[in-house]
């Protein structure tokens, strides 16, 4: 289990830093140079290998879990990254999302962290699904009424509605089956069942579960690369990572392919990193990008410290 959370936290933190320095550029200024490798400098003229606010809120989240779990403790973590710069690449914050940064203004507040993210429909960008990687360590022993539960209640923290949530589960549903070792596109179909009847047992709007038509009714492989958007909502981003996982069979391919449909590069590739890290392994990410990415050691401690608390402990 130790590689496999290794992998999905560095898996997310590669795409996000591949993704930094082209964020905001459009799909047909990227096709005229694609990115190929990891570069620097760019949208936030930052070094190459240095990851935004996915990563670091991932890394927050991920640190609250080798304690015992506290929604305060995750949301003190994100309250301290930004305002002391807490788990960022470089010694600061760069790069924050509207809809997060009123959230943590909330919990300063003192609002409880399950009511502070947005609840309308308006408040559905991808803050949450970005960082919720790490949670399915978590989650892999509990019931799935339970797993929503939780998610609901992380994802809440910055993003209340009910769409960010149900994105945040279909990803954490779709990672709990590869850390189990089912095939990618079994997984796929077994959730194109699965999930809607459960978000219908449990009375979710169907107005709702239909925005995850192409997730849930279609097969997404066959859709054509001009109809993959990837902008900051967080249908698009869902649908990126999963349509970029699943035309591809390798980590490095899986996030290139994410990234070069441009917009919110940064995001759509950590989204996809952290699924092909852990679809693919800590050996399948490139030697080049480990070796460059920001606090690579810091990142492996994080890794060993959750897993001594979530599964060693348990022994």
């Amino acid at each position: 289990m130790l590689d496999k959370i290794k992998s999905t936290l560095l898996g997310v933190a590669i795409g996000d830093a591949l993704g930094v320095p082209v964020e905001f550029q459009d799909h047909i200024e990227i096709k005229k140079h694609p990115v190929t490798k990891m570069i620097g400098y760019g949208t936030h003229n930052q070094p190459p290998g240095t990851f935004s606010d996915d990563a670091s809120l991932t890394f927050c989240l991920a640190e609250a879990l080798t304690q015992d779990f506290d929604l305060n403790t995750i949301a003190a973590n994100f309250i301290k990254w930004r305002n002391e710069d807490y788990w960022t690449a470089t010694g600061c914050v760069f790069d924050i999302g509207i809809t997060t940064s009123r959230a943590i203004t909330k919990l300063e507040a003192g609002v409880k962290p399950e009511l502070a993210g947005g609840f309308e429909p308006r408040d559905n960008g991808n803050g949450s699904l970005m960082r919720i990687a790490p949670l399915v360590f978590y989650l892999l022993d509990k019931p799935i009424n339970e797993r929503f539960e939780i998610t609901r209640k992380v994802s809440s923290i910055t993003h209340g509605h009910i769409r960010s949530v149900i994105a945040c589960f279909y990803y954490l549903e779709f990672a709990m089956k590869l850390i189990k070792g089912m095939d990618k596109v079994e997984i796929y179909n077994d959730l194109q069942k699965n999930i809607p009847e459960f978000l219908l047992s449990i009375s979710v709007d169907p107005l709702e579960i239909s925005h995850f038509d192409r997730l849930l009714k279609q097969n997404i492989s066959n859709v054509h690369s001009g109809t993959i958007k990837s902008g900051g909502y967080v249908i698009e981003t869902i649908e990126a990572s999963i349509w970029s996982l699943l035309t591809t069979d390798n980590y490095n391919d899986a996030v290139l392919k994410a990234i070069n449909l441009g917009h919110d590069t940064d995001t759509t590739a950590a989204v996809t990193g952290g699924l092909a890290g852990l679809l693919y392994g800590m050996d399948n990410i490139p030697l080049e990008y480990r070796k460059v990415i920001a606090r690579y050691d810091d990142i492996m401690d994080l890794a060993e410290r959750m897993n001594d608390n979530l599964f060693e402990g348990k022994k």
